[in-house]
């Protein structure tokens, strides 16, 4: 999937296996695994204020 994401241009990035990564993008917000549930949580918070 990486590889088909930046070869279509996008942007692809992760941490450690298991760690804390959320990503927002606009509207789009999303989390790396479930590590990641609380942080999403709060990203979408932010993004309803």
């Amino acid at each position: 999937v990486e590889d088909m994401l930046t070869g279509a241009g996008g942007v692809y990035s992760k941490t450690d296996d298991w760690g804390v990564h959320v990503v927002r993008d606009g509207l789009l917000i999303t989390g790396q695994n479930p590590a990641s549930s609380a942080a999403a949580a709060e990203a979408l918070v932010e993004a309803l204020r």
